[in-house]
């Protein structure tokens, strides 16, 4: 992140978008034991990128979601809601933070990115 320049909106603000992650891309050819922790910090790596946030909070429907079926057997994607939200604290770097929730879908086909909310 840089200067803002002339002309160019502010690039970050409060904005929720919805994500399909291909967990079983990430995780390919990892050992078993490591599946499931390293499926969590991938979400956080996206959620660091798409977001322009460090600080990334996993929900807990999330994290039981990539760990339903064990720390073998994951789920091949997932279907996440990242919310950038300001901090109502004044610790650590930056101003916002990302919420990294669970969306709950019946199939994954035809799902694109979808800002859900602009505020």
């Amino acid at each position: 992140m840089g200067k803002k320049e002339k002309g160019k909106p502010n690039p970050l603000g409060e904005v929720s978008r919805d994500y399909t992650i291909n967990l079983h891309k990430a995780v390919h050819k990892e050992t078993f034991k490591r599946k499931a922790p390293r499926a969590v910090s991938h979400i956080v790596r996206f959620a660091q990128k798409n977001m322009l946030t460090e600080d990334v909070r996993i929900d807990p429907q999330l994290n039981e979601a990539v760990w339903a079926r064990g720390i073998r057997n994951l789920p091949r994607r997932i279907r996440v809601r990242l919310q950038r939200k300001k901090k109502e604290e004044d610790d650590g770097k930056g101003k916002y933070y990302t919420l990294a929730q669970y969306v709950p879908v019946d199939s994954f086909d035809n799902l694109k990115t979808e800002i859900t909310k602009q505020q």
